[in-house]
């Protein structure tokens, strides 16, 4: 039994098209990207393999169990506390001890400087426990990315992701230089929306109820959180909205009408046009993404 994926409890993101082609024009963003990322916890039976190989750098950290990769024929194990990249465009696999099934976060990367990691690629490298490993933090700053992307697609939110990212990966490269930094971010009228908007994803919200929750006047407001966001409030509001469906479909087997109803939508129908128009595919052709 083989599985690209489908483990209970993973959490997986997947970057939009439209979104990944903004970045590749950004002279800053082009430079180093995220493209895809996830958690896999107790992922048994899990395998993949590509012959051609895939377009983007794939990190994958083991935390806990074993697990092993495949490249240009070399096959290698992988246990707790180590972790292997695969350059872009080269044949691989991996998978999953079947005895004792790996826990993994994973990602893909792109841009103009990802070869500046290619010294740590295709092979197996070690992050040894100690009281200044700082593994916790590492793995903060894994879900520190997934939690600011699930805030929305920003240009703030995805600058910010993609620059924990070459912090990220600069703690895979330079271990032994690898410090602390912390950030701090004071709540504002914008944010507390966006968390209000997570909430009631489900519910119809207009564009006047939002603005309600900040005291300001619907026009007031949307100039304000365009400001801040780059997309007016609605459009971020079914960003999230694709976002959610989005995990659901990776991570459930509910029916694309349960989900258009999880996440707002009465009308499946309306609920595939807005999908598709910001995934670039239907519900049912995201299901079938390889991923991971």
């Amino acid at each position: 039994m083989r599985k690209k994926e489908g483990f209970k409890g993973q959490h997986t993101l997947i970057l939009p098209e439209f979104l990944i082609s903004e970045i590749q024009k950004d002279p800053i963003g082009c430079q180093l990207y995220l493209t895809d990322l996830g958690y896999y916890p107790h992922a048994e039976h899990h395998y993949r393999i590509r012959k051609k190989g895939c377009d983007q750098f794939i990190l994958i950290y083991c935390v806990e169990g074993e697990g092993w990769f495949s490249v240009d024929g070399r096959r290698s194990t992988v246990s707790a506390n180590q972790f292997f990249i695969i350059p872009q465009g080269t044949p691989h696999a991996y998978g999953s001890n079947n005895k004792q099934p790996w826990t993994i976060y994973w990602l893909h990367f792109a841009g103009t400087q990802a070869q500046h990691f290619i010294d740590i690629t295709g092979k197996t490298n070690s992050i040894t426990p100690c009281k200044i490993s700082r593994i916790e933090d590492r793995i903060r700053l894994f879900d520190e990315i997934m939690q600011n992307l699930e805030m929305g697609y920003s240009h703030e939110n995805v600058n910010y992701a993609n620059i924990c990212l070459w912090h990220l990966l600069g703690s895979f490269k330079y271990i032994s230089q690898f410090r602390q930094i912390r950030t701090f971010r004071e709540p504002d009228a914008v944010e507390d929306t966006i968390l209000f908007m997570k909430e009631n994803v489900a519910k119809k919200i207009t564009r006047h109820a939002i603005a309600e929750q900040c005291g300001l006047s619907a026009s007031h407001f949307s100039m304000i959180f365009k400001a801040k966001t780059g997309r007016p409030p609605m459009d971020y509001l079914i960003y999230l909205r694709i976002q959610k469906s989005c995990q659901l479909l990776d991570a459930t087997n509910k029916r694309i009408k349960e989900i258009a109803l999880t996440v707002g939508y009465d009308d499946p129908y309306y609920f595939s046009r807005i999908f598709k128009k910001v995934m670039g595919v239907s519900p049912a052709q995201y299901k079938k993404i390889l991923k991971g």
